[in-house]
This record gives C-alpha cells, sequence and structure tokens, in this order.
C-alpha cells in the first residue's frame, strides 16, 4: 500500500472516530433512527478514504450521510463533507462542489425539521452544524493546493523542455561544425584531383582509374555534403516544416519521375510542432533515399491520425539497400546516417520506428509519434 492510502485511511478512520465520539457524547432524547444516525456518522467518514480515487462519489457519499445523521437527531458538524469539499476542489471538480454545497445549505435546514426541532431552531442550528465560512475555506485550500501542484508540475516540465532544447542545439552546433570542416577538406581534394586530371589531360597522359575515381567521388561528397549544411542553416532562417507540408514532399518526389502516392486518414487535429517536423524529415529522407538508392519505380506515404498517435508509412517496390549505407537498411544491416538520424528523432519524442524490407518486396519506414503532451 503506498504512502497516501495509508494517510487517507488512517484520516478516514480518525474523523469517522471523531464523529462518532461526538454522536455518542451529545445530549438528545433516543429514537427509532439511532442505529441509522450512528451507522450515518461512521460511514460518512470512512468514504473518505477513496476521497484521491472518486472525489465526486466521496462528496456525494459524505453529503448524504451528513444529511442522514441530522435527520436521525444527531446534531453534529458535517466534518467529513468539508474534507471532501477539499478533496474534490483539489482534484478540480469545482463545479461538483459548488452544486453539492447549494443542495448541502438547503438541506441541513430541512434535514433538522424532520428530526422534529422548531423551525427557528432548525435554522439556527444549521448554522452551527455548517458554518458558510468553514466551507468557502475547505474550498479555498483545495483550490490553492491545487494551483500549487500544477505549478511545480509546469516547472519541471519546463526545466525538461529548456534542458532537451539545449543539447538540441548543442547537437546542431557541432553537426554544422562538422559539416563546414568536412565540406572544405572535401573541397580541397575535389580541387587537387580536378587539378591532376586537367594536367594529365593536357600533358596528353593517360589518366588513373584512381584518380577519376577521387574526383568523382569528391564531387558527390562535396555536392551532398554542401545539400545537408543548407538543410541545417534553413531550420534557422525558413519557418520549421511540418505534416502540412508532406503533399510538397511527394509532388517534388513525382516531378523528378517517381510514381509517388499520398494517404491522409483519420482526424486532422493539431500536431505538435516537434512532432509535425519529425514526421516531415522522416518522409523526406525516406523519399530521397528511394530516389536516390532505392531503384524504385513507386513509392506510398500514408500519414495516419489516431487518437493520441500520429502514424508515418513509407513504402516503396525497390530493392532496399543496395550497399551504400544512405538509410536504405534491412533489419539486419548497420543502419545508414539517414535511417539513424530518423530514429534518434523519433526516440526523443518517445515513438517508435521500423524500417527494414518488405515481404512483397521493396523497403518500409513506419514510425509511431505521440502526439498528446505527457
Amino acid at each position: 500500500m503506498s504512502r497516501a492510502r495509508i494517510v487517507d485511511a488512517v484520516v478516514a478512520v480518525g474523523i469517522a472516530a471523531a464523529l462518532l465520539v461526538a454522536g455518542l457524547s451529545a445530549t438528545r432524547r433516543p429514537t427509532d433512527l439511532d442505529v441509522l444516525g450512528y451507522a450515518a456518522l461512521v460511514a460518512g467518514g470512512l468514504a473518505l478514504v477513496a476521497r484521491r480515487r472518486a472525489p465526486v462519489v466521496v462528496l456525494a457519499v459524505t453529503a448524504g450521510s451528513a444529511l442522514g445523521y441530522q435527520a436521525a437527531g444527531f446534531e453534529v458538524p458535517v466534518v467529513a463533507y468539508l474534507f471532501a469539499v477539499y478533496a474534490a476542489v483539489r482534484a478540480g471538480h469545482r463545479i461538483a462542489a459548488v452544486v453539492a454545497s447549494v443542495v448541502m445549505l438547503a438541506g441541513v435546514p430541512l434535514a433538522l425539521l424532520a428530526s422534529g426541532l422548531p423551525a427557528g431552531e432548525a435554522f439556527t442550528q444549521a448554522r452551527d452544524v455548517l458554518q458558510l465560512a468553514w466551507l468557502i475555506a475547505a474550498g479555498a485550500a483545495g483550490e490553492a493546493l491545487r494551483q500549487a501542484e500544477r505549478r511545480a508540475d509546469e516547472a519541471e516540465r519546463t526545466r525538461e523542455e529548456t534542458a532537451r532544447r539545449r543539447a538540441d542545439e548543442e547537437r546542431l552546433h557541432i553537426a554544422r561544425e562538422l559539416h563546414d570542416s568536412l565540406t572544405h577538406q572535401i573541397s580541397v581534394i575535389k580541387v587537387q584531383a580536378e587539378v591532376a586530371v586537367h594536367l594529365a589531360r593536357k600533358r596528353g597522359e593517360d589518366v588513373p582509374d584512381a584518380l577519376l575515381a577521387i574526383r568523382d567521388a569528391g564531387r558527390e561528397a562535396a555536392r551532398e555534403l554542401r545539400a545537408t549544411l543548407e538543410a541545417l542553416r534553413d531550420d534557422d532562417r525558413d519557418p520549421p516544416h511540418g505534416v502540412d507540408d508532406v503533399p510538397d514532399l511527394v509532388r517534388r518526389a513525382r516531378a523528378s519521375g517517381l510514381d509517388a502516392r499520398l494517404t491522409v486518414e483519420g482526424r486532422r487535429d493539431d500536431v505538435p510542432a516537434a512532432v509535425g517536423r519529425t514526421a516531415y524529415r522522416i518522409v523526406q529522407e525516406s523519399l530521397t533515399n528511394v530516389a536516390r538508392h532505392a531503384a524504385a519505380a513507386t513509392a506510398s506515404v500514408r500519414i495516419d491520425h489516431r487518437p493520441g498517435t500520429l502514424v508515418i508509412r513509407v513504402d516503396d517496390d525497390g530493392k532496399g539497400d543496395d550497399g551504400k549505407g544512405d538509410g536504405k537498411a534491412t533489419v539486419d544491416s548497420a543502419p545508414g546516417v539517414g535511417l539513424t538520424g530518423m530514429r534518434e528523432r523519433v526516440t526523443a519524442l518517445g515513438g517508435r520506428l521500423e524500417a527494414g524490407p518488405r515481404h512483397e518486396g521493396g523497403f518500409r519506414v513506419r514510425a509511431e509519434l505521440p502526439v498528446d503532451p505527457a
């Protein structure tokens, strides 16, 4: 049993005992409703054991118990009901607490009248049994603690988001520095190789195949590094891409000769910016790999808006990994840079990524991204 439940049990037993003692010590004339009154006193106190799990139910039970023992002639303050009001407001059920309190303010005098008290004495005794000041104090205490807990949760969430943002900024800074350095070195290699090829041809000499391979590899590496670096810098200059920009990716893929199709299912609720950005990058990386390395003729992109989850699936009919390691890795092969980046983005959001060959041929990338802030 948790510490909170132990505390609730102790409080409930203590209040039930206090109400029972108050009922036994009160001066009153014996009636046929004594057993009912004592049972209502104990039931109202013991009901508080569930005040955290079912605050509205406890509110109703304590109110009914209070009216029951008042009608039985037990002029005992409604202490259990005040605790129930505090618990209900703390849990956020303010309207239920207000409605129940209005019913109690009208019901206590009627219960005292039913017990046989004269009208004037009944209304006077009702003010002593259920004082409005104590009722307001119980609700105010519950609301104050609820606000304090909410501010504490918000502060904790803000600290986590700040730490995550700083980590992302540092990783982006390192990536830019690395790309700048690599771009410079690759450019030097490319220029030297092109000069060597030019001089060899100018002299009428045979150009070695290894030198031509170095030149071509340098050109390709410089082109890919430049495109990656521009994408990194565009994150600062341009608004972040999201799910609404995926149709543009599919149109560009179709314009390049790939038979690409987009399917969107489910109710399109608001998607958090981080989730939308990750979904865009997954589709972008997947279509890029399909166009460059998969030798595919068709590709399908499916976005499924599910309750609490955004599912992205990209299928193609290509040959999958061609050994270049550009993200089109099978389940058993070493993941490429593209797949690693996708997996890091998805994991950072608490999602799940699956990538591998399909049984019917081709390759599939599937990601599940939670859209609820939890």
